[in-house]
């Protein structure tokens, strides 16, 4: 037994040793079944497409002890054979990070040999950089962009207070003026006297649309003031005077400040026989939050009963030939827009009778149509800037203007009308101007300024320059200005600029109208001629809560139309385009009518705002009606025991409201009597039915409120037809209206502001009764 234990022993352990000899050889022989492949060999049959595939396999690392996935690189060059330049790269990150490739190609194997010396001379930070993630490097380079824009926009402030320190006193540019008022007092009638034009007919509806400006060159200045200037001897030195025009009426504040913050000095013009009104108001709100010294207009003194024409004569000239009444009158008005203005804090005086013109606004009697007072306007205007104003007015090299507008003009192309406030512009320059698809650059191709004494935005013979310095109104021709916005800045590259930081800055005002815009999509499309426009309309909707999905500068195409008909899903009376001052393609209209979206035009604010809101109630009417039936008003009724006129079905009998809106359509239910549930089981109230018709006072009637006495006819349906008066329910019980969750929910969406706050007390505790939630 022993012998055979040990003869068992010695032939199993040589069983093992011959297992082993033969695993042993079969991983020799696999060695051997991997060659060492040589880089310089290139008479070796490799094949490159395989190895490629195969090293993208191992592009990615998966380091165990961080659980991050480094790229790596892998760069093949031509030449007499294939070469792998960052294999020892990836070859020292997975020793030192104890990663492993997974199945496939290894390139550690391709090159055993130099694998120690690529190891020693492998550079630490270089590993650091490679494990650097992508999202890291983004962050890196935004953050070091943001830290080259600002260093860009330091220089560029550095360079602008350089320039600010290097003006004189002897180099003036022209002041620019706005003309602010209310609506309808004769802002632009009165340029019109001045300029010897009539772009004031030309306005749709006579009232002022957008910012227009004028040049007025020191030449005409002195032949204005001429009689005037003999008397006082006035010196002129600044070159000449830029007025804007703004529009006077409420919609368009934002255009009003636009103009207001260009301005230097502003003519406030107020109707001498209706005094200060809202606009007016506004504009000194205005004037005064920019801190803006501004004279007042007294407007329309031709007005005056038994006013005596004198065409163009200073205003104390003119006064003098006129009769004791209309003197009188004239001085009993002036006296009740001073009191008006001291109300608003501000003291006022008849120019030629004001001694402190820092703290004591001037007021300058004027008449539109027959020009007496504008010489002592214009008089008054150069004295004062000249006199101080000088250190606002000296000229400075940095360029600095506006856009206006954005017009296409045949036979030049999209053009853009600037003021260009300060430093100079030349054909060539390359600007930056505020689109609606972001920053546009672009050079200019030519400088057009209307006549001289004339408005910019009236079509005409336009004077070509090559070279033009401030303060002027200019049309520019450039390419690529179509989608260029209205009311933001246009900014000068010179050679020490950064492109891309002057594209943030013009872009800053856009980037603050968008935060109006819907962020759900849903709502109306805006369209509009100009910037401050936009801003008007989205003002107006803004304030009358109705959301705006998209916005534009510029013409309604049928790209428009389609995003507008996504509404006729959603909200189909917001299926709109609101299209001010625009034009509206062809193409646009045949699509609008196929879809079904309507599109709303006009050349006055006013207008559009009228219909839309027209259009709105009729919409909200339309819905009301249709949901007229389900919609249930909360009423509680008592029954008058004594106006029974029948008992069953139709009912027909006298009740009182005692809470509640009692309407046509309404359910009624009696909740003291319960009656046995067929369909579902259990009890139920009474229900009496729908009321038909109403009557009070022998006149037929749709909706009563709380304490009318009235008459009402119930009709119930076939289910309903076997209740009676008496012998289900009497006068003891009260009628309630059956109240449902979803008549609630239209009371709210649709009949809000028809229910006062008893009514909707009422639903509340009406909601415990029929136990909705």
């Amino acid at each position: 037994e022993e012998a055979a234990r040990k003869a068992a022993e010695e032939e199993a352990r040589a069983k093992a040793e011959a297992e082993a000899e033969a695993e042993a050889e079969d991983q020799g022989i696999k060695q051997e079944e991997l060659p060492a492949w040589d880089a310089s060999d290139s008479e070796g049959d490799w094949d490159a497409d395989a190895v490629a595939t195969n090293l993208n396999l191992n592009l990615k690392l998966k380091l165990d002890d961080e659980e991050e996935e480094v790229v790596e690189e892998e760069v093949f060059t031509k030449g007499t054979g294939p070469t792998i330049t960052n294999n020892d790269k990836s070859k020292k990150k997975k020793k030192k990070k104890g990663g492993k490739h997974r199945a496939g190609f290894n390139p550690s194997r391709m090159n055993d040999d130099s694998s120690d010396d690529s190891d020693d001379s492998y550079d630490s930070d270089e590993s650091d950089d490679g494990r650097m993630t992508a999202k890291e490097k983004m962050r890196q380079r935004r953050m070091e962009k943001e830290a080259e824009l600002d260093a860009a926009r330091e220089q560029r402030e550095q360079r602008q207070r350089d320039a600010l320190a290097k003006r004189s006193k002897d180099d003036l540019r022209s002041p620019i003026c706005c003309v602010m008022g209310h609506v309808d007092t004769g802002k632009t009638k009165l340029l019109d006297k001045i300029r010897r034009t009539n772009v004031q007919e030309g306005e749709a509806g006579g009232i002022t649309q957008q910012i227009g400006a004028t040049y007025f060159p020191m030449e005409n200045l002195k032949k204005s003031t001429d009689k005037l200037n003999k008397a006082l001897d006035l010196e002129f030195k600044v070159p000449g005077l830029l007025v804007i025009d703004t529009p006077g009426h409420e919609s368009f504040a934002n255009l009003r400040k636009r103009g207001s913050s260009l301005c230097d000095i502003a003519i406030l013009v107020i109707d001498i026989m209706h005094g200060l009104e809202p606009q007016t108001i506004e504009s000194i709100n205005m004037l005064r939050a920019r801190k803006t010294p501004f004279i007042v207009a007294l407007n329309k003194v031709d007005r005056l009963y038994g006013w005596k024409d004198q065409n163009g004569a200073a205003i104390r000239e003119a006064l003098e030939k006129q009769d004791d009444n209309v003197i009188n009158e004239f001085e009993t008005r002036t006296k009740q827009v001073i009191t008006q203005l001291m109300e608003q804090r501000l003291n006022a005086k008849l120019y030629y009778e004001n001694d402190d013109f820092r703290r004591v606004v001037s007021l300058v009697p004027t008449s539109a149509h027959t020009g007496e007072g504008i010489p002592d306007l214009l008089y008054l205007l150069v004295e004062l800037t000249q006199r101080m104003m000088i250190d606002r007015l000296m000229f400075s090299e940095i360029p600095e203007a506006t856009v206006l507008d954005v017009k296409k003009i045949e036979g030049v192309g999209t053009t853009i009308d600037i003021v260009l406030v300060n430093g100079k512009i030349k054909v060539g320059d390359t600007i930056v101007v505020a689109g609606m698809n972001g920053a546009i650059v672009t050079q200019v191709k030519a400088l057009l300024t209307p006549g001289e004494m004339k408005e910019m935005r009236v079509k005409g013979e336009f004077v070509h320059h090559d070279e033009l310095r401030a303060a002027v109104g200019i049309k520019i021709a450039a390419q690529h200005l179509e989608d260029a916005i209205a009311g933001t800045s246009m900014m000068v590259v010179t050679e020490n600029d950064n492109e891309e930081e002057l594209c943030d800055a013009v872009m800053a005002d856009v980037q603050d109208i968008m935060e109006n815009i819907s962020t759900t999509g849903r709502g109306v499309c805006v369209q509009a001629s100009t910037l401050g426009s936009l801003e008007a309309l989205l003002e107006f909707l803004r304030v009358s809560e109705i959301p705006v999905a998209s916005v534009n500068i510029g013409p309604v195409h049928k790209r428009d139309v389609a995003r507008a008909s996504i509404m006729l899903e959603h909200q189909k009376e917001y299926a709109v385009i609101l299209a001010f001052d625009v034009k509206v393609s062809r193409e646009a209209q045949d699509a609008a009518d196929d879809m079904g979206v309507r599109i709303f035009t006009a050349e006055i604010i006013y207008h559009l705002f009228d219909h839309f809101t027209q259009y709105i109630k009729d919409t909200k009417e339309e819905r009301r009606s249709e949901i007229e039936q389900d919609a249930v008003f909360p009423c509680v009724l008592r029954v008058i025991p004594e106006n029974v006129f029948m008992k069953k079905n139709p009912i027909i009998l006298g009740v009182e409201i005692v809470e509640g809106i009692c309407k046509v359509g309404t359910p009624l239910v009696v909740p003291d009597k319960l009656v046995p549930d067929e369909e579902n089981g259990g009890t139920k109230m009474l229900e009496l039915g729908r009321i038909v018709s109403i009557q009070k006072d022998g006149v037929d009637t749709n909706l009563v409120k709380k304490g009318s006495a009235v008459c009402i006819k119930v009709q119930g349906n076939s289910s309903q037809s076997y209740v009676a008066y008496g012998r289900h329910f009497d006068a003891s019980s009260d009628l309630v209206s059956k109240l449902t969750r979803g008549s609630i929910d239209l009371l709210k969406e649709n009949f809000r502001d028809d229910l006062q706050k008893t009514d909707w007390q009422l639903v509340i505790r009406l909601k415990t009764v029929f136990d909705i939630v």
